[in-house]
């Protein structure tokens, strides 16, 4: 249990929608954020869904952008720019997931309009001020909160239709979020609570998920989880987790959710003796006696891929991976700068081969 003689707890001015249905409040949203005309953004896959949304808002669209991609390349956030400024949008609204969202963010760094999100998956962006662009094949992170979405309506209806597969790894990265949370430098006893109760809810709700992909009450669970796992990640800093996904994403293109699939239970059972409190409170929320061990499970379990060989990695690149890792390290509870860089490279090729984590 962690002391609650000292910390520091600043809560983000936010507002959440959430509920089946949800969505049919857009427009009151949009107005209470006395913004007159939106640029609807989303993936090419999920264009479907911004022309519901444009319809909803009917002469409240400025356009639709439909070109959101993983990681942010700077290309397409400077293109979105262009195109919010020539339809004269006074605000943004995000549908689909972290790469919708993280475009989102990209806007507002520069032209401060605010954004209202609407997400479809459990990436959790939508809850924090960090940002990410892809330049010259290096991603960079950063934290403003000019880029925290103003609203977010949480609508679980929208995630009836995301594949199973992707609601698996989508759900495992938020769990992400609060796992890191759980040991973060400046968590506090409110993030705590946040973060075990979102990996239970997550964790409880993957299986039915995977069973009955149409659920509701599991979709419910799945969003109401992905919503606590990302302002888990709003409030307190990552660790090892995010600094290798962040690499693996960004310089080698590896696809952002399975990414942290694959590498959580590693980062988690790299950091389990330094930080045993953590790991009790995972175990607990995920039902196991091992935290790093019944997240790689909870993923195999439900058909998530625990292999990087799995998701595009090649092995000759586990050497520069590990490089980048410990080059510029974040605070994490085992340090893991360049003398450590002979057990990140470890885990990294037991990441690769889908091993135990140990």
């Amino acid at each position: 249990m962690r002391s609650t003689s000292s910390f520091v707890y600043t809560s983000q001015p936010q507002r959440v929608v959430f509920g089946a249905g949800s969505l049919a409040h857009l427009g009151r949203e949009i107005e209470a954020l006395g913004a007159r005309r939106a640029l609807v953004l989303s993936t090419p896959e999920q264009r479907a869904q911004a022309e519901r949304v444009a319809e909803l808002l009917g002469p409240q669209a400025a356009g639709i952008f439909d070109r959101a991609v993983m990681h942010v390349p700077i290309e397409t956030a400077r293109e979105a720019r262009e195109v919010a400024r020539k339809l004269d949008a006074d605000c943004a609204v995000a549908i689909g997931g972290g790469s919708t969202t993280g475009l989102g963010k990209a806007i507002a760094l520069d032209s401060g309009l605010p954004i209202l999100a609407i997400p479809t998956t459990y990436a959790g962006s939508e809850m924090t001020p960090i940002y990410g662009l892809t330049e010259a094949g290096l991603k960079k992170t950063g934290k403003d909160f000019r880029v925290l979405p103003r609203t977010v309506i949480y609508d679980p209806e929208l995630s009836r239709s995301l594949p199973v597969g992707l609601s698996v790894t989508s759900g495992i990265n938020a769990i992400a979020h609060a796992a890191e949370g759980l040991y973060a430098q400046d968590s506090n006893p409110v993030m705590d609570l946040m973060a075990e109760e979102g990996i239970a809810a997550i964790a409880r709700a993957l299986p039915a998920i995977r069973r009955s992909p149409e659920d509701i009450e599991a979709r419910s669970d799945a969003l109401y989880g992905a919503w606590l796992c990302g302002s888990v990640l709003g409030n307190v800093g990552m660790a090892l987790h995010h600094k290798l996904c962040h690499t693996l994403g960004g310089s080698f293109n590896l696809p952002h959710a399975e990414v942290h699939t694959v590498v959580l239970p590693h980062a988690i059972a790299f950091n389990a003796e330094a930080a045993p409190g953590a790991m009790q409170r995972i175990a607990r929320a995920l039902g196991t006696a091992d935290a790093a061990q019944g997240l790689q499970a909870l993923a195999r379990d439900n058909g998530a891929p625990i292999a990087l060989n799995d998701i595009g990695m090649k092995e000759a690149d586990l050497d520069r991976a590990a490089d980048l890792a410990v080059s510029n390290p974040y605070w994490n509870p085992r340090p893991f700068g360049p003398a450590e860089r002979g057990a990140i490279r470890a885990l990294l090729q037991r990441a690769y081969e889908g091993a135990p984590p140990r």
